[in-house]
């Protein structure tokens, strides 16, 4: 069984999980793009019972477009986003990727591709969503 550590960029704020992720996206919502300072956001959703926290958190939470509520919680000392949470998936954590210490799995699957840069490409065999993830594709 391998552990899987994410962390903020100052190792204030750390996150820990012995089990893979249920599945892999690239966001590219305008919110996310703001939030990462990147074209898209990509996000590993792990479950919450497999996932420890250690450190100070900060948070900020919307409603995003789709009318779901999402909880970003970041290191309040580096101000770097590690993971949110949204009621989308309420038994998971979503972890920014880029937040790994090691590698991890590629994204399967874009969502908000409607909102992403005109630049940006994703290969044909992802799967594709204009929008958020619909109910049906958790």
């Amino acid at each position: 069984m391998s552990v899987h550590n994410a962390s903020c960029q100052c190792g204030s704020l750390s996150l820990s999980s012995d089990c893979e992720a249920d599945i892999c996206v690239a966001c590219n919502c305008k919110a996310c793009q703001k939030r990462t300072g990147s074209a898209f956001a990509t996000v590993a959703y792990i479950r919450k019972a497999a996932v420890t926290i250690e450190g100070d958190t900060n948070s900020w939470a919307r409603t995003a477009e789709s009318g779901r509520d999402v909880e970003s919680f970041f290191c309040p000392k580096c101000g770097t986003t590690v993971y949110w949470t949204l009621d989308f998936r309420p038994d998971h954590v979503g972890v920014l990727i880029g937040a790994f210490d090691g590698q991890h799995p590629a994204p399967t699957r874009v969502v908000w591709s409607s909102e992403k840069q005109p630049w940006v490409q994703f290969p044909d065999e992802m799967e594709c969503f204009p929008h958020g993830s619909p109910t049906s594709a958790k």
